[in-house]
């Protein structure tokens, strides 16, 4: 939708009487609502993560991420059909032949919800501050690290030249934000504001709903902003609505208390595919679960810190334990078998990108007879208990910390300390909660440890994260999950990073998923499905991402909640159908049936109390 004028920059919204303090949110005031103030206009989420903050410059974990993506537009997005990059606030864009100028040009109707229009200089500031303030590049840093100016050329065109081709340009989802409300602040504060807690920042953005409110532990709230370029959703307002205990969540779905909810495990979407109103999405996995090796832990300065256990820096060691975990045991056991066994880092729906060790190349397949042999020969003696020495007299015992919160990582590593058990190696199984879990990472306080990340279209990001230049400054502030530094991996990177060329690319990054295998400290065991329901008397239509095989919740665009189609207008006929007509009862996965109909068209590092494996 295209309009002739600015939005008024004020929000309408009902009112209803109860308690709890007014909170302020850029330029909209909201009231809170009755928690149980549900009618057709409002869409609810269960959600069980807390944010970290809603500075888009450094929020990482999952759930922020996912809600300011429909707060903030970025100059490019995915087509909700094939995951491929798509126009945005970029119209269109073009490059020069040596691949180191990039014109984008931006479209004239997108406003800022305080009214004022977005331009390029609002694209340039945005970019610019992540270049020159270390503390604005901890989102979505790697989307500049290659840029050497950015120059609004006028209202309307935005001019990047870099130092060296990037083959990220094309995804630049960077959340773009208003200038005139941002600067004040950076010139206030500098790199202190990074500090700001969740409710601290503003919120004025460009997106299709607008962050009004939010009580830590209780709820959150958007609500649509009627005037987006794209059009406005379908549904008045989100709610996010938190449930510590995910059981509770489903008993919430089934009442109707809520109209969605996410990371469901298998016994739970086996009891919710007969319910009444109630549809069951079994999505391609866009995930990793794995456990990562703690090799030594140093900082970029080569700082020593933590306990890791000391064998654990011996290669061999390192890849025997790889060879004595069963990735299709852990696939079946641990998640019932709505997992896929993996092998490389990115999951099968990424196919290009996707990686996968055979023939020879797959040396690390399980096989605990060979890798008994390998610390037998290794000099890993076996004690009167059978537990190894090491050739250094070191014990293996090992640490392992499993969240606790969740039920596919408990099972896997009930399963991985009775196989490492065969090898000769004792596992201490620490299934703890994410706030001690994320303590033990980040002190490298650990042997062992379960993580997991997200993966876009564009695999670029997670790579990063293991590079020498991701390694902490000091102990505690690392960006990534594993304290890898490997010259071979880092020249790989740079040069992936560097070619436009896609399937060149694809070869290049298969080779960093080699190097990630071989070296045995960044383990990826499954790909797990994505399991998801909401209640079709609430919902009438809503947009997967991608349409075959695709997910709701942890889009790479914000096609779900804006295509969401709320089940009364449906009815009446006053609704359009935007998304993916859905019905209630179906299971949707691989191979099913679905009926698709194209819509228009994450220094705040998370120190203690956040996990890693909801990160993105």
């Amino acid at each position: 939708m295209q309009t002739d004028h600015p939005p008024t920059g004020t929000l309408l919204r009902r009112t209803a009487a109860s308690g709890g303090a007014l909170l302020l949110l850029g330029s909209l005031t909201a009231v809170p609502a009755a928690a149980d103030e549900a009618d057709s206009s409002t869409l609810t989420v269960a959600v069980a993560q807390q944010v970290d903050s809603f500075n888009p410059f450094t929020a990482q974990l999952a759930v922020t991420t996912n809600i300011l993506r429909h707060v903030y537009d970025s100059l490019t997005t995915v087509n909700p059909q094939t995951n491929e990059p798509e126009p945005s606030l970029a119209e269109s864009w073009e490059t020069s032949e040596d691949g180191l100028t990039w014109t984008f040009n931006l479209r004239d109707d997108a406003y800022f919800t305080d009214g004022e229009q977005l331009t390029a200089e609002d694209v340039a500031w945005t970019f610019d501050t992540m270049m020159e303030n270390e503390a604005a590049a901890v989102a979505n840093g790697n989307y500049v690290a290659g840029f050497e100016t950015v120059t609004a050329q006028d209202e309307a065109t935005v001019v990047i030249e870099l130092d060296e081709p990037q083959a990220t340009m094309e995804s630049l989802r960077v959340p773009i934000v208003p200038r005139h409300v941002w600067e004040p602040i950076i010139e206030a504060e500098g790199d202190a504001f990074s500090g700001y807690t969740a409710d601290d920042l503003p919120t004025v953005g460009s997106g299709p709903f607008v962050l009004t409110e939010h009580s830590r532990g209780e709820h959150i709230r958007l609500e649509a902003n009627p005037d987006h370029w794209r059009g406005a959703p379908g549904f008045d307002e989100l709610y996010f609505r938190y449930y510590s205990e995910k059981d509770a969540a489903v008993e919430a779905l089934r009442s109707g208390e809520v109209s969605f909810v996410y990371e469901l495990t298998d016994a739970q979407v086996t009891s919710l595919e007969t319910v009444d109103d109630i549809a069951v999405n079994i999505a391609d996995g866009k995930r990793f679960q794995a456990f990562t090796i703690n090799p030594g832990a140093v900082t970029r300065d080569g700082e020593e810190f933590g306990d890791g256990h000391p064998a654990l820096s011996d290669l061999t060691l390192r890849q025997a334990i790889v060879m004595g975990i069963d990735n299709e045991e852990i696939a079946q056991q641990g998640s019932n078998g709505q997992a896929v066994a993996a092998g490389g880092y990115i999951p099968p729906r990424y196919t290009d990108f996707h990686w996968a060790p055979e023939g020879d190349e797959a040396f690390l397949d399980f096989d605990p007879g060979a890798a008994n042999e390998m610390l037998d020969d290794a000099g890993y003696a076996r004690g009167d208990d059978g537990v190894r020495v090491s050739p250094d007299g070191d014990r293996l015992e090992l640490r392992m910390h499993v969240h606790a919160d969740r039920p596919d990582n408990v099972q896997a590593g009930l399963v991985i300390a009775e196989r490492l058990a065969d090898i000769g190696i004792e596992i201490d199984n620490r299934t703890v909660d994410p706030g001690i879990l994320s303590d033990a990472l980040y002190d490298a306080e650990y042997d062992l440890i379960f993580t997991g990340w997200t993966v876009n279209p564009d695999p670029d990001y997670v790579f990063s994260i293991h590079t020498c230049g991701a390694l902490p400054d000091e102990p505690g502030t690392m960006q990534g999950d594993a304290y890898f530094c490997d010259e071979e991996y880092d020249e790989l990177y740079e040069a992936q990073l560097a070619e436009y060329d896609r399937r060149a690319r694809a070869e290049i990054v298969h080779q960093l998923q080699e190097v990630l295998y071989r070296e045995a400290v960044v383990n990826v065991l499954t790909y797990p499905n994505i399991m998801e329901a909401y209640r079709t008397d609430h919902i009438a239509d809503i947009q997967l991402e991608p349409a075959e095989g695709g997910n709701i919740w942890g889009q790479d665009g914000y096609w779900a909640w804006w295509s969401a189609e709320p089940a009364e207008a449906a009815l009446s006929g006053a609704g359009g159908a935007r998304g993916t007509g859905v019905s209630g009862g179906v299971l949707i996965g691989t191979g099913a049936g679905v009926l698709v109909l194209l819509a228009v068209g994450a220094l705040v590092l998370i120190r203690r109390r956040s996990t890693v494996e909801d990160r993105e």
